[in-house]
C-alpha cells in the first residue's frame, strides 16, 4: 500500500462514515506493529469501535492491544473527556462557593461545547505535547466521520484566533476556562497538522460517486488550513472476475467502476490505493491481516443464508407512520449506513400518499439534493439543511437586532464580540433543530441526522435547555420544551438504520441505550444494503450474505418494528431509484 510507504509519524485516515476508516486504520497499525515499530493507535470519533475490532475493551486511556505486540490504542471518549474536564475546573473551587453557583457552573459545562473543547483537547496534546507521544514510532488516527473530523481539525485555527483577538471572556466561559493557557499547545497542533514531513493524511473512501465527492470536499476545505492529502483509498471494490453470470454483482461493479472513472479530478494528482471487497468481516487479526493484502482469497463455497422469513420492507413502515397525518421522523445511526437514503425514500412516498413533507438534514457532510435528484422539486416537498455556518450568522444577526438593539454602542461591540465565540455554533444550531422539530406539530418533518457522535451532542444541547427552561419556570407552568417533543412517541418516530453487519449493528445498541436512557425509544430499525434480502448467485456475495445472520437476528432481538432494503442493482438516486427503497 502507498500510504505504509515511507510512513509518517502521524497518520490520520478521515472520510465519510461507514466507508471503513476505523478497518484501514486497525490494519495499517497492526502491520506497522507487526514490522516491529511501536504504535499508538488513536480514535477521534464520538462512536468508536477500535475495541470490538481488536476484541478487547480500550477507553479513555492508553491501553495495551494484548493481542499485538508493539501496539497500544486510545478511544478518546467524548463523555469521559468532558466529565475530567468539567472536574478540572469545578475540583478547585467545590466547598468554596455557594451550592447554586456550583450548579450554575456545572450546566454551564454540560453542554456538547464543553464535550468538544474537551475531546480537542487530548486530540492536540498527542499532537503538540512530544512527551505524550515520545515512546512511538507512529501514532495513527482513526478519525471521526467527514463533518466531525473537518470541525476537528480546523478547532486549533479557530481557537488560536479567537484568543489572539482577545475574546476569551465570551458567553461560554466556562468551557474556555483556561484556554489561554492552551495556546502554545494549539499553535503546535496547527504546525504539525499542516507538516507534510511529519503528518499524512489519507483520504478513505468507497468507489461510489457520493462517497468520492466527499473526500474531494474534503480535500479542499483542508487545503484552506494548510492541510494537505497524502493519498486516497478507495475501499471495498469488488475486483474483475466476481461477478460471473450474477447481474447484480455485475451491475455493482460496473457502478463502481464508474465512479472511480469520474471520480473528481482534485482527486486524480493524489497516490491511489484500490482494497479489494473481502470475504470476511473486519473483526479480528486474521481479517485484519487480510485487508491490506493486493490478493483476495476465494471465500469457501458459499451456505444459502438461513434466515426464515425476511421481515416486511420500509413501505410497510411507512404505510403505518403516515396514519398519523403528521409527526417528526428521525433517521439516526452511524455515518454510511444510509440515513440519507432512508430519509430521502420515506419523505418521497409520504409526498406520493398526498401528505406535505419538510424533508431537513443536520449532517454537515450530507447529500441529501444528490439523493433527491429531480425529486427535490416534488410538489409538497420542501428541503433544507441546518448548515452551521448559515445557523450562526442568522443566529448572531438576530441575537444583534434583539437584544442588541436594547445597547448603546459599546455594549453592541461587547456583545458582537461575545457572539465570535466558537460556542455560538452549538446555540446556533440547536436553534435551529429546535424550530424543526416544533413544525412537526402541523405536518411532516423527515430528519437525516448527522452521524452518531453529532446526534447525540444535539440530543444533549436538547437536555440542558430542557433542565434550564424547568429551574425558571415558575411552579405549575404549562411548557413543551423540544426534548419534551423527542421523549413523546405520539409526536416523534425514531428509525434507527443500520447494516447486516456485526459493528455496525453493535454501535446502533450503543445508540438505543444512550437514547433511552434520556426517556427517548426508537420506534423502528432499518437494515439497509442487505445481501440477504437479495437473489445473488455471486460466490462472494452469497459468502457475505450468509453471514448476515447474526447481525439481523441481533436486531431481530431488540427491534419493536424491523425492516430490511436488499442491495439494489441500481444507486437509490432520484424518484425511481428511491421508489426501489421504499416499492
Amino acid at each position: 500500500m502507498r500510504f505504509l510507504t515511507a510512513p509518517t509519524r502521524f497518520l490520520f485516515f478521515t472520510g465519510k462514515g461507514g466507508v471503513g476508516k476505523t478497518s484501514i486504520a486497525c490494519a495499517a497499525a497492526l502491520q506497522l506493529a507487526e514490522a516491529g515499530r511501536r504504535v499508538l493507535l488513536v480514535s477521534t470519533d464520538p462512536a468508536s469501535n477500535v475495541g470490538q475490532v481488536f476484541s478487547q475493551s480500550i477507553g479513555n486511556t492508553i491501553t495495551a492491544v494484548t493481542s499485538v505486540a508493539g501496539l497500544d490504542a486510545l478511544e478518546i471518549n467524548p463523555e469521559q473527556a468532558a466529565a475530567a474536564y468539567r472536574e478540572r475546573i469545578i475540583g478547585p473551587v467545590r466547598g468554596l462557593l455557594p451550592k447554586k453557583e456550583i450548579e450554575s457552573i456545572t450546566e454551564q459545562l454540560s453542554g456538547s461545547c464543553t464535550t468538544e473543547i474537551a475531546s480537542f483537547n487530548e486530540f492536540t496534546g498527542l499532537l503538540a505535547d512530544p512527551s505524550l507521544v515520545a515512546d512511538y514510532d507512529q501514532v495513527v488516527f482513526d478519525t471521526a466521520p467527514t463533518g466531525h473530523t473537518i470541525r476537528l481539525l480546523k478547532l486549533p485555527g479557530d481557537w488560536t484566533g479567537f484568543l489572539d483577538a482577545g475574546k476569551g471572556d465570551a458567553s461560554c466561559l466556562g468551557p474556555l476556562s483556561g484556554l489561554e493557557k492552551q495556546r502554545a499547545l494549539y499553535a503546535g497542533a496547527v504546525q504539525t497538522l499542516a507538516d507534510p514531513s511529519v503528518t499524512s493524511l489519507i483520504l478513505v473512501a468507497r468507489a461510489q460517486a457520493s462517497s468520492l465527492a466527499e473526500i474531494a470536499r474534503t480535500a479542499d476545505e483542508l487545503s484552506t488550513t494548510g492541510i494537505k492529502p497524502r493519498g486516497v483509498v478507495i475501499n471495498g471494490v469488488l475486483r474483475a472476475g466476481t461477478a460471473g453470470a450474477d447481474s447484480l454483482a455485475a451491475a455493482v461493479r460496473k457502478r463502481e467502476q464508474a465512479a472511480i472513472a469520474g471520480m473528481p479530478a482534485s482527486l486524480a494528482a493524489i497516490g491511489r490505493d484500490i482494497i479489494e471487497l473481502k470475504p470476511e468481516n473486519m473483526v479480528g487479526l486474521p481479517a485484519l491481516r487480510s485487508l491490506l493484502d493486493a490478493t483476495t482469497a476465494t471465500p469457501p463455497k458459499a451456505v444459502p443464508p438461513s434466515l426464515g422469513d425476511l421481515p416486511g420492507s420500509l413501505d410497510t413502515l411507512i404505510d403505518e407512520l403516515a396514519a398519523d397525518g403528521h409527526g417528526l421522523i428521525m433517521c439516526m445511526g452511524k455515518g454510511g449506513v444510509g440515513k440519507t437514503t432512508i430519509a430521502a425514500a420515506i419523505a418521497t412516498r409520504l409526498v406520493a400518499l398526498g401528505h406535505p413533507v419538510h424533508l431537513t438534514t443536520t449532517d454537515p457532510a450530507g447529500h441529501l439534493e444528490s439523493t433527491l435528484g429531480e425529486a427535490a422539486a416534488s410538489a409538497g416537498l420542501t428541503v433544507s439543511r441546518v448548515d452551521p455556518a448559515q445557523a450562526v450568522a442568522d443566529y448572531r444577526s438576530h441575537v444583534m437586532n434583539t437584544k442588541g438593539k436594547l445597547l448603546d454602542d459599546a455594549g453592541r461591540a461587547v456583545l458582537a464580540e461575545d457572539l465570535m465565540s466558537p460556542c455560538t455554533e452549538e446555540v446556533a444550531v440547536f436553534t435551529q433543530f429546535s424550530r424543526l422539530v416544533n413544525q412537526a406539530r402541523s405536518g411532516f418533518v423527515v430528519m437525516d441526522t448527522a452521524p452518531t457522535g453529532h446526534t447525540l451532542l444535539l440530543m444533549d444541547a436538547a437536555g440542558s435547555y430542557h433542565r434550564e427552561v424547568i429551574r425558571n419556570m415558575p411552579s405549575g407552568a404549562d411548557y413543551t420544551t423540544p426534548m419534551m417533543r423527542l421523549q413523546n412517541p405520539g409526536y416523534t418516530k425514531i428509525l434507527l438504520v443500520t447494516l447486516p453487519e456485526t459493528t455496525p449493528v453493535l454501535e446502533a445498541g450503543v445508540l438505543e441505550d444512550d437514547l433511552e436512557r434520556a426517556g427517548i425509544r426508537p420506534w423502528a430499525w432499518v437494515i439497509n444494503q442487505s445481501l440477504a434480502a437479495t437473489k445473488t448467485s455471486s460466490v462472494l456475495l452469497r459468502y457475505r450474505a450468509g453471514q448476515e445472520s447474526g447481525p439481523i437476528d441481533a436486531v431481530r432481538k431488540r427491534a419493536g418494528r424491523l425492516a430490511i432494503v436488499p442491495l439494489l442493482d441500481r444507486e437509490p438516486i432520484g424518484r425511481t431509484g428511491l421508489s426501489q427503497v421504499a416499492p
